[in-house]
């Protein structure tokens, strides 16, 4: 069948759920047998995410081929099961940077480069390219309807309708019905407004999805189809859901699919097989116990910041069947204070220091990780988490007292220094001191090698893997026998054994630490093994207590 465009807009306020909208869309029409792609328009003039403050932007998650995308791909990946790439995210910067490039070199034969054409046809390139290559192709556009910033990708996406046509493109808003105590009703005005501001820049949304946090009563429902002009049966309600993972089934409920496939004029469309969805909806809400996890970072103020790792856990729990809690502990509390780390972590089951940059919060993290080693509490240490394992080793093991890394200073003995050069696709990359920030590090999926006889190798049950990194610091491996006699075993090395990917202590219940980022590729229906087996030593470790 010819491919078919769903445009996912946001309107009223930000951080609506249309990534997670998106995503739950796509393993419903998956649920039915279609093949799904879904991208991400990012209207920031940023070429991409890498750069931004956790605190700004989010995780920033990495695809196998090493671009760093917005948070929702991993959304996407997560709820359908298909690898992200490149080619599906796209920003303002990059848009820009392309059509410069193209005046530079003279491709538009001398005319006046402008906002239309030339960067509108760039945007509707972009979606242009995944035609035929699966049968629903689902574009979400970041931030909200009437940004300044977002008007060239909304004059493109009403461009790109009009030439496709209505058999072919959907425009999906999803807006907020927001409740007022002290009317005590929800309010349909802002949609209103929403609605009436998409439709003023030529594009008409033929399903509105409704946030709301209760009910929505079904005369609202129907004054906002009057006022909107749309279908009755196309204003869905989408209520909160006490896991993200209930949400194709609540959206299934509320006949989001239905509607979605009803305007493509595809009535006899498969029914969906959703018993994947209902296990691991099951599954949460009847754990057999659960666990303690406490994650010592530097960024939980946000959530966000740490998004994959937050669900990869949770995937840990659903193939464990236990509910974990997860306690955030703020690590550079710790960095000065003569006070224990012990208390922030009592009576947790496991600790994990996930990825971090920079040298705030690496005193407190070295703390909670000889916590871990000494208590034989399991220990996850996830690429700064690794390297900082690798530190707190060398300095209280092995007896190098000023052992560090050149992130945080020139002095001092370096056990983590700057990579300067790599092999990627056969093809050796280099970097230096003074080189850009942004796409400069080891990004994407590269080969490690496991020890015979590892925890990792058996954990794995392979001796090779693939996994995403993200980082431009590297344990030296010069190191490795140092390391090794004090118990500190390097279990999986690049595949020339240059560069440590892997460390764990044979002598502790489970202690593990790896360079790359595990959590990127877990998804709640295929768990990352890595995190089921941390949770099940967790689960152990609680019965210890």
């Amino acid at each position: 069948m010819e491919t078919k465009f769903i445009f996912i807009t946001g309107g009223v306020v930000s951080s609506l759920g249309k990534g997670l909208g998106s995503a739950a869309l796509g393993a419903l029409l998956q649920s039915r047998g279609y093949d799904v792609r879904l991208c991400k328009l990012d209207p920031y003039l940023n070429v991409d995410p890498g750069t931004m403050s956790p605190f700004q932007h989010g995780e920033v998650f990495v695809t196998d081929d090493g671009a760093e995308t917005d948070l929702d791909l991993g959304h996407y990946e997560r709820f359908t099961g298909k690898p992200a790439t490149q080619s599906d995210n796209v920003t303002t910067g990059r848009i820009y940077t392309e059509v410069l490039a193209k005046e530079r070199r003279g491709d538009y034969l001398g005319a006046t480069v402008q906002v239309i054409p030339h960067v509108t046809d760039e945007i509707k390139d972009f979606i242009r390219e995944k035609d035929g290559t699966a049968d629903f192709v689902l574009c979400e556009i970041g931030g909200t309807v009437g940004d300044i910033e977002s008007l060239p990708f909304i004059e493109a996406l009403r461009q790109f309708g009009n030439e496709m046509g209505r058999e072919r493109a959907l425009f999906l808003h999803v807006t907020l019905l927001p409740y007022i105590p002290a009317a005590g009703e929800l309010k349909t005005k802002p949609t209103q407004h929403s609605v009436k501001e998409l439709m003023g820049m030529g594009i008409r949304p033929r399903i509105l999805l409704c946030r709301a946090d209760r009910e929505v009563p079904e005369e609202e429902l129907k004054k906002i189809a009057l006022f909107c002009n749309i279908d009755e049966e196309k204003v869905i309600p989408a209520l909160d859901a006490s896991s993200i993972y209930e949400v194709p089934l609540t959206y299934h409920k509320v006949g989001l699919d239905t509607q979605v496939l009803d305007a493509f004029g595809m009535t006899d469309a498969p029914a969906p097989d959703l018993e994947k969805w209902e296990k691991i909806v099951r599954r949460i809400n009847n754990p057999e116990s659960e666990v303690t996890i406490a994650v010592v970072g530097k960024y939980t103020n946000l959530n966000d910041s740490y998004k994959s790792l937050n669900e990869a856990l949770t995937h840990g729990g659903i193939a464990n069947k236990v509910k974990v809690h997860i306690k955030f502990v703020e690590a550079s509390l710790f960095d000065s204070s003569n006070d224990d780390i012990a208390h922030a972590l009592d009576g947790v089951n496991g600790i994990l220091v996930p990825g971090a940059f920079g040298n705030r919060g690496a005193a407190g993290m070295i703390k909670a990780i000889k916590y871990a080693r000494e208590k034989k509490i399991p220990y996850f240490g996830i690429c700064f988490g690794m390297q900082m394992a690798i530190v707190e080793a060398a300095r209280n093991l092995c007896g190098i007292e000023n052992a560090t890394s050149s992130e945080f200073t020139d002095e001092g003995e370096h056990i983590v220094g700057l990579m300067t050069e790599w092999v990627k696709d056969n093809a050796k990359e280099t970097r230096g001191n003074d080189d850009d920030l942004g796409g400069t590090m080891r990004l994407g999926a590269f080969p490690a090698a496991l020890a015979i006889g590892s925890k990792v190798a058996e954990i794995y049950g392979s001796e090779e893997i693939l996994e995403r990194h993200r980082h431009r610091y590297e344990v030296n491996i010069n190191y490795k026998d140092k390391l090794e006699e004090v118990g500190l075993m390097m279990s999986g090395t690049s595949p020339d054994g240059t560069l440590p990917e892997i460390c764990e202590r044979q002598d502790h219940p489970w202690f593990i630490g790896v360079q790359y980022h595990p959590e990127l590729k877990s998804k709640p229906f295929d768990p990352h093994p890595l995190f089921v087996s941390f949770i099940k030593a967790a689960i152990e470790q609680g019965r210890l207590v």
